[in-house]
């Protein structure tokens, strides 16, 4: 009778493999992702969270809620044998993987990245994919063995010598098709060969880092239509680190319309399948309209837009040290001359701010003045989502947060942002190992 009980739930990963495990009829989302920290023994996944595939577009599961209601009725059929499928994917993009403490997690990142390279419709950034080839090679292939890529006598000898990697696992089709197999069989093994030398771990980095910068790549986008009528999805949504970019397709192309910063955003609101983005009145903009699939999707696409904003506002400042500590880094390699104080700045991010104790920390409150948003009602007792419209107000947030104190010695009044529990931030895991880290790609696992 127990066995009746239990669902089995098998859990896609971003490097092809997948994790089995079994839940209870009752559980919730977080269940099935306590289990896959289990299983990947990982204390915290960070930027991953569950999704759904729903109308062919990924859905972030709320993880408080039961999986009954993601599945419907085939839930509570009695089918031990069948699995019910959910994704690990990325939820949140950065900048630099040296925010993300444990190799394990870094690695899925990389992987999701790859495959988002590989679907990425970013033509005029050409050069850069032969860049993020490199990377890849040297970090999945090691260094160029010095009989490959090098030019023989004997055009049939010369071609063998090329063929170490298949493009279709390195390139995207377009740029395939544009280029040829031969010209990128004959250019990438020189970028690769620059790379000897990089260790495996320094050459992943060195790819999340590039790929960042990729117009395309660091976003999870949405399908939308312009009018409710319209049979097809015209409209890309796409939620980024930094805010939301919106393109139309036309043609088969990706034409950029807008992008916003969450500064520029007023607020966000549904009904039903009505979603509608307000920009700040300076902008000049008059309010922007679209429709989702169904008002399941918007209140889910409403949900990841609040979660990035608040990620983005918890580790900004973050994400600012890595960069100081990147650039003095380039400073000392290259040794170029730069206007600033080389000396001051070592000054300012000398270990001992990092490995202040945890105790300091733990009594900073949790506070979130970012995003107005009334969450308190279960989803079951709240009104129809196609009846009440919910909305999403983005206010400038105060430029406070626990690294101020850190960086600039400063006293740092009122309650200060502090990551949410998914993001394990002021650790002492982080304070640790950042300054070590900056010089090289090293794995905490």
């Amino acid at each position: 009778m127990r066995t009746r009980q239990m669902r089995h739930v098998c859990v896609l990963l971003p490097n092809k493999q997948h994790l089995d495990c079994s839940v209870r009829m009752r559980a919730r989302g977080q269940e099935v992702m306590n289990a896959v920290l289990r299983l990947l023994d990982v204390s915290d996944l960070q930027v991953f969270g569950l999704a759904l595939l729903r109308d062919n577009e990924y859905l972030f599961l709320d993880l408080e809620q039961k999986l009954s209601k993601y599945f419907a009725k085939i839930w509570n059929r009695d089918s031990l044998n069948v699995p019910f499928i959910l994704f690990l994917r990325v939820k949140f993009y950065l900048e630099s993987g040296l925010l993300i403490f444990s190799s394990k997690v870094r690695q899925l990142y990389y992987w999701e990245l790859r495959q988002k390279v590989l679907h990425s419709h970013s033509c005029d950034q050409e050069a850069l994919f032969f860049q993020l080839a490199a990377s890849a090679l040297q970090a999945e292939v090691g260094d160029l063995k010095p009989q490959e890529g090098i030019e023989k006598e004997g055009e049939e000898e010369k071609q063998e010598t090329m063929q170490y990697f298949l493009t279709e696992d390195y390139f995207p089709p377009w740029l395939i098709n544009q280029r040829g197999r031969s010209f990128l069989l004959q250019h990438s093994p020189v970028l690769h060969g620059e790379l000897r030398g990089v260790p495996r771990s320094r050459a992943i980095l060195q790819f999340l880092k590039e790929a960042s910068g990729l117009r395309d790549g660091p976003l999870t986008f949405y399908r939308m239509k312009q009018g409710k009528k319209e049979l097809r999805s015209s409209i890309l949504l796409g939620v980024a680190l930094t805010g939301v970019h919106i393109y139309q397709e036309v043609e088969g192309k990706q034409c950029a319309l807008f992008v916003f910063t969450w500064s520029d955003i007023d607020r966000f609101t549904f009904q039903g399948s009505r979603f509608e983005i307000t920009a700040v009145g300076s902008l000049g903009l008059s309010q922007l309209v679209y429709y989702t699939h169904s008002a399941f999707h918007s209140k889910h696409i409403l949900r990841h837009l609040s979660d990035s904003h608040h990620f983005y506002i918890n580790t900004k400042d973050a994400a600012s040290y890595i960069q100081q500590l990147e650039d003095m880094q380039t400073c000392q390699l290259h040794k170029e001359t730069y206007i600033c104080d080389i000396t001051c700045l070592r000054q300012r991010l000398r270990c001992h701010n990092i490995t202040a104790s945890v105790s300091d920390c733990s009594n900073m409150e949790e506070t979130d003045t970012a995003w107005i948003k009334d969450e308190a009602e279960d989803e079951d007792q709240s009104p129809s989502s196609e009846d009440e419209p919910e909305e999403v107000f983005v206010d400038d947030p105060a430029e406070v947060s626990w690294l101020a104190e850190f960086l600039h010695g400063v006293s740092v009044g009122g309650p200060l942002e502090f990551p949410s529990s998914s993001w394990a931030a002021v650790t002492m895991e982080m304070k640790q190992v950042l300054c070590r880290r900056a010089g090289e790609g090293v794995s905490v696992d």
